[in-house]
């Protein structure tokens, strides 16, 4: 296998705990990152983000760091074909019997759209079965 197939699969939408242990210095995932062909942010991120920025006692430096992330990264809204992912996704777990928060669905359906791999720790994603979904520890 040649270095350039070994790329296709080098795609990612970052989870919002993804996010975070980059923000707090994770050296492994920065690494990651720097590997990476290409990095998205999904918008429900940048609202977790923002949420937990204005929450905390350090406001203005997480907004800071947020800015510098949505400056720097490409940024990937709702729109009509992620609403109808979005539809088939909860439909599929409310089937099967197993929601996940409805955040993570918005998230997995512009991972599954867009054809990016999902980097997340929460393992509640596995249960959706259309995405792929990958663990930087």
């Amino acid at each position: 296998m040649n270095k350039s197939t070994k790329m296709t699969g080098n795609k990612f939408l970052l989870d919002t705990n993804i996010i975070t242990a980059w923000l707090k210095g994770e050296t492994s995932v920065a690494d990651k990152i720097d590997k990476a062909k290409e990095i998205h942010i999904p918008i429900i991120a940048v609202g977790e983000l923002y949420y937990g920025a204005m929450y905390s006692s350090r406001v203005d430096k997480n907004i800071a760091d947020i800015n510098k992330i949505t400056s720097n990264y490409n940024i990937l809204v709702v729109d009509d074909a992620v609403s109808l992912v979005y539809g088939k996704i909860k439909a599929a777990l409310k089937k099967k019997g197993k929601p996940i928060p409805e955040n993570d669905i918005w998230i997995a359906a512009i991972a599954e759209n867009h054809g990016l791999i999902l980097v997340s720790r929460d393992k509640h994603f596995k249960e959706v079965e259309t995405i792929k979904l990958k663990d930087w520890k």
